[in-house]
């Protein structure tokens, strides 16, 4: 089994080839081409490569499967006897990336 661990937006992700991952939004349109550069590890079988900290030469082609929003998450704030309530809301927006291979030079 191929895979990576990608770094995107601060965070790492496993990239299988053929599989989906969610990141944060990336600029693009639904369609357009992704490359990321930003491997720490490959496995390749039984072969193992660890980046420090990134692996050069290395990189993930992948395309925009879709760009949404996540779920809701409700902010309330709320001191007792004092009337001070504050709610607020926030959406996270993701970008959905199909991994179509990983590349090595």
């Amino acid at each position: 089994m191929k895979y990576a661990i990608i770094e995107s937006g601060g965070k790492q992700y496993k990239a299988v080839e053929g599989a989906m991952i969610e990141v944060d939004r990336l600029p693009g349109e639904v369609g357009e081409a992704v490359e990321l550069d930003q491997v720490l590890l490959l496995v390749d079988g039984e072969e193992v490569k660890v980046g420090t900290p990134t692996i050069a030469g290395v990189r993930v082609s992948s395309k925009i499967a879709a760009q949404f929003k996540g779920p809701k998450v409700v902010i309330f704030k709320y001191r007792p006897k004092k009337r001070y309530r504050v709610k607020t809301g926030h959406r996270q927006q993701y970008t959905r990336l199909q991994i179509e291979s990983i590349l090595m030079e």
